[in-house]
């Protein structure tokens, strides 16, 4: 079966950056599901899997405009450490669910604390990165009723309500 939307595809995969280290892997654990077609993954590395089927291995570069987008200076800010009531301890690298202007929730990253004042991060860690991917399909199926109604696949033990 050759993977397309709509399709639940498997993948073993380790992610590194220009460097070559390690930045994600599935070795060890179980391979990564996720519904093709319903932006689970990366848009670069969707399309690179489109048409592949299982055993097909592939290595590929996704560019930060197809991975987890262009790093935006703006999108660093410093506020007042009063804006995280009930934290009595703020360390970078804490995240935190922010709401932007328009409602919707965003994840910031603690960059820097300095007294009273906090600089958050509203990046994706990986943001500006250039990504290399090398994936192996472990293997790919129909996508159930279930699955295609929340835009992602159900393992199975997966039992979720949502």
């Amino acid at each position: 079966m050759l993977i397309g939307t709509d399709k639940v595809v498997s993948i073993d995969y380790t992610l590194t950056d220009d460097a070559g280290d390690v930045l994600d892997t599935s070795a060890g654990e179980a391979p990564l599901l996720y519904l093709h077609g319903a932006d689970n993954i990366v848009p670069g590395l969707e399309r690179a899997l489109d048409g592949k089927t299982t055993g097909d291995e592939v290595d590929v570069v996704v560019e930060p405009e197809d991975g987890y987008g262009e790093y935006v200076a703006e999108l660093v800010s410093v506020v007042n450490r009063d804006m995280f009531e009930g934290m009595d301890e703020l360390e970078v690298g804490m995240e935190f669910e922010a709401e932007t202007p328009d409602g919707e929730g965003q994840i910031v990253t603690v960059v820097e604390v300095d007294g009273d004042d906090v600089t958050i991060d509203g990046n994706h860690p990986l943001a500006g990165e250039r990504l290399h991917f090398r994936v192996t399909v472990v293997d790919v199926r129909d996508a159930t009723a279930d699955e295609l109604a929340h835009g992602h696949p159900h393992g199975d033990d997966d039992d979720h309500e949502h």
